[in-house]
């Protein structure tokens, strides 16, 4: 090593895992283990070791029992609030995987982690460097010339030696401790002097030098009566901060240097950890798919190349993969032999027609395309594994490589092909399908509703490129035309799309009261801080409308534009495993989102048309789907009632809530109503809806009582789901989808609520996904069945269009709606109304 200097990497575990677990969204994995704080800490971890490549890595986690500061001060750290139980469910597995990445734990009843990472900084000499990685402040007094502090933030890992220590703080780093005992700490409940803050005790530390001269000399200084008064006052609590704030370097840790030495990532161990947790991410990111490993993974495998005839003379159960070039198939009989052929597709097609071969595959919908665009259709494969996983649980991730770390127990490798995958994982996705009667919901749903997705995203949706560019230009004009008037209300040019520069302007030159919070980035400017903002002067209004028609432009127009095939179509990317309610979404691009509640959104609809003047589009909503689908679950009377007499639901619900005949019911009252019957839909609570009123949270509660009593069968499905998923864990739809709900397992209040919210509606929301999907696969068949020139060609939400023949819409539209409205029995009718139209705009 010559004469480089050893180093220390010392962790404080909590506060790092901690950050970690407040600072990524919760991750779960199938079972239901939260991971998100195991998953951050390794990778701020990893980065560390990076960066520092520590000769020695110890990491200090803090013990339940008190410390010797809480025996001297029953008020220390008394406001602290216990661990979340989704935090603590995941600290042996923390433990678990700083050991297997290099790192000795060392926990000392008695003392914080800070105290144990003290005394491993006194191993720093010429010798050696230690660094001390936290998120915690107070390790800040630990700094010297050997010894520097890797304090994590919100973005950044800030290093602190002397010179950067005492340039933030304005002294120096052996008066650290001083000042925190006249400040005092909240966090910890560390009294310090009343009265005060941390720029007056930086002030008297820097002046005096210590507490022990500023207490000598303080009383015949130039201070002010006030500020002795509360120095005078604060005598005892000064010196008893000092105690508590001063990190214990003299812990009898039992470890020498040696003891401590990082023999690197165990990387079988931490293979092992990242397999149970589902982190596939981390392990090519930890490089854990080392070449021994993955030779032992492959030994099994055998790749034989054969000619169309020996695919074609397949039997039984036959996973499949296509890249486009060549085909692989793995049969059941002989699950390591993969068979490649690079053949002309269509040569090969007698294996996709053979009655006595169940195509196994992962990813239906993008094969069915990619041989589709190779000149073979397939009208059929069997079990999609990618789409079994799905049903089996809808949140999370479905990319191969998880499902190959959550069924195989294995890491994925991009040179097996993913029939060997798909074969392997089959068996047991298909026994969990059949153990939860899940069976209907992906034969008779997922599977053939792929097959109707690939032919809806290989028709795709012709727009009017002229006419877009040109309406982009208009919106283009009326965001310059805003950009004005905001510089006019402004008195300066500025650059409105800067957070910054638009906060500065807002709230230091115009002065308007601030709705949010100022953050270390600066101002809040986002669209609930500005919607606050309206009452208060014309320019947010305009720079709400800037945004808009920028959004519009932007995403739209150009964003559209940019997205066409040489055709003139736009090819949208449904994801079929992307919501965790069973909706689809739009992706690349988004088509679900075209705006629909803006006059200037609204006219993009415009722009999207059929084939050419022979063609119409057809366009079927679902009418109230939701409340009819709540109507049918609860089984409530009333509302059943109001359905069947074709009254319109929100006037029979305002005449409900508010006491009144329904012909004397308001339009007001009505949208009242309205939102009061979507709210009891998406489970919302009393101060939910007085926000969206802008009514008081009693007057809110009061509608809410007053709707439960008026539907009581909604008020016992409501009370009965969310108690039938704290008892299962889950929530399913009549057709067998179910929900998933760790957040009610936890201890977490505000997640429980979460939760308990997501209990009421995903039944609804499920239902009406499955619905839709089997509308989408009747509908598609029927036009199929019928020999009619129309096609679906999107699907938004509750909404379907098609491209039909113009000689062929009346037809079109008699198996549109007869199908939607058939797609289920219910207590109540579906109701589906259809449009035709010149373009999508002309459908509404």
């Amino acid at each position: 090593m010559g004469n480089k200097k050893s180093r220390v990497l010392a962790v404080d575990g909590n506060s790092i895992l901690n950050r970690a677990y407040y600072g990524i969204r919760m991750l779960t994995t199938a079972d239901g283990l939260c991971t998100n704080a195991v998953y951050g800490m390794i990778t701020m971890l990893k980065k560390q070791l990076d960066a520092i490549e520590p000769d020695h890595c110890v990491i200090a986690f803090d013990l339940k029992a008190p410390t010797f500061r809480h025996k001297m001060y029953d008020g220390y750290k008394a406001n602290r609030k216990g661990m979340p139980y989704e935090l603590a469910m995941q600290l042996p597995y923390a433990h678990q995987c700083v050991e297997a990445m290099g790192f000795h734990i060392i926990e000392k009843e008695g003392f914080e982690a800070d105290d144990i990472l003290g005394t491993v900084s006194r191993f720093s000499s010429d010798d050696c460097e230690v660094f001390i990685f936290t998120g915690d402040r107070d390790s800040l007094q630990l700094i010297d010339k050997n010894v520097k502090v890797l304090l994590a933030g919100n973005v950044d890992t800030i290093v602190y030696d002397d010179a950067k220590f005492e340039e933030k703080y304005g002294v120096r780093v052996d008066q650290f401790v001083d000042v925190k005992a006249l400040m005092g700490d909240s966090s910890d409940n560390i009294p310090g002097v009343a009265g005060i803050g941390e720029k007056t005790a930086v002030k008297l530390i820097h002046d005096f030098g210590d507490l022990d001269k500023l207490y000598e000399s303080f009383a015949d200084s130039s201070l002010t009566a006030g500020v002795k008064t509360k120095i005078e006052n604060g005598r005892e609590n000064a010196f008893l901060s000092r105690t508590l704030a001063r990190i214990n370097c003299d812990v009898d840790l039992g470890v020498s240097l040696d003891d401590i030495a990082s023999n690197g990532i165990d990387k079988k161990a931490m293979l092992d950890l990242c397999k149970r947790l589902e982190f596939s991410a981390l392990i090519k990111k930890l490089e854990l798919d080392t070449p021994e490993e993955k030779e032992k993974s492959d030994a099994s495998i055998e790749i034989e190349t054969v000619g169309p005839d020996v695919i074609n003379a397949q039997n039984g159960a036959c996973a499949l993969s296509y890249d486009g070039e060549k085909l692989y198939v793995v049969s059941e009989n002989e699950p390591s032999r993969i068979l490649v052929c690079d053949a002309p597709i269509n040569k090969m097609a007698g294996l996709f027609v053979n009655q006595n071969v169940k195509t196994i595959c992962y990813d239906s919908k993008n094969i069915y395309k990619t041989l589709e665009k190779n000149g073979a259709r397939v009208e059929k494969l069997y079990f999609d594994i990618m789409l079994g996983a799905y049903v089996l649980d809808p949140a999370g991730s479905f990319d191969l490589p998880r499902l190959v770390a959550r069924y195989m127990n294995e890491v994925y490798s991009d040179d097996i092909p993913a029939a060997y995958y798909a074969m392997a994982i089959y068996k047991e996705i298909a026994s969990e399908i059949d153990e939860r009667k899940q069976h209907s919901l992906l034969f008779d749903i997922e599977m053939p509703l792929a097959r109707v997705l690939a032919d809806m995203e290989l028709a795709g949706f012709r727009i009017d490129i002229e006419g877009l560019n040109k309406y982009g230009e208009q919106l283009g004009m009326l965001e310059k035309e805003a950009e004005e008037r905001i510089y006019c209300y402004a008195g300066e040019e500025f650059n409105v799309n800067s957070p910054k520069q638009l906060g500065e302007v807002l709230f230091e030159k115009l002065m308007l009261p601030n709705p949010g919070k100022k953050t270390k980035t600066g101002y809040s400017t986002n669209a609930e801080v500005l919607e606050k903002m309206r009452p208060y002067h014309p320019i947010i209004e305009e720079i709400l409308e800037y945004r808009k028609v920028a959004k519009l432009k932007s995403t739209y127009t150009d964003g559209l534009v940019k997205a066409a095939d040489a055709d003139g179509r736009v090819r949208t990317n449904f994801k079929q495993t992307g919501t965790a309610t069973g909706r689809l979404s739009s992706t690349e691009p988004n088509l679900q989102n075209i705006p629909i509640r803006t006059e200037q959104g609204r006219e993009l609809r415009r722009y999207f048309l059929p084939e050419n003047s022979d063609y119409v589009l057809l366009d079927a909503d679902y009418s109230q789907i939701e409340l009819r689908l709540l109507a049918d679950i609860s089984n409530d009377e009333n509302m059943i009632s109001a359905f069947l007499g074709g009254e319109d639901i929100h006037t029979s619900t305002a005449s409900a809530v508010f006491g009144v005949p329904k012909s004397a019911v308001t339009g007001e009252q009505r949208k009242r109503a309205k939102a009061v019957n979507f709210g009891i839909v998406y489970g919302i609570g009393a101060f939910s809806l007085a926000s969206d009123l802008g009514i008081s949270r009693a007057k809110a509660n009061e509608y809410i009582e007053t709707y439960l009593a008026s539907y009581p069968g909604v008020r016992d499905y409501l009370r009965d789901v969310v108690k039938d998923a704290y008892a299962n864990g889950y929530v399913t739809t009549p057709l067998g989808r179910r929900r998933y709900i760790p957040e009610l397992a936890g201890q977490n209040k505000n997640l429980k609520n979460f939760g308990e919210r997501v209990a009421m509606n995903s039944p609804i929301q499920g239902s009406a996904a499955d619905i839709i999907k089997i509308a989408m696969v009747n509908v598609s068949r029927k036009l199929k069945e019928s020999g009619l020139d129309a096609r679906l060609i999107l699907q938004v939400h509750d909404e379907l269009l098609i491209e039909a023949k113009r000689s062929d819409a009346e037809d079109v539209a008699k198996i549109l709606q007869s199908e939607m409205e058939g797609a289920a029995d219910l207590a109540v009718p579906l109701v589906a109304e259809v449009t035709v139209g010149e373009n999508w705009f002309d459908n509404k």
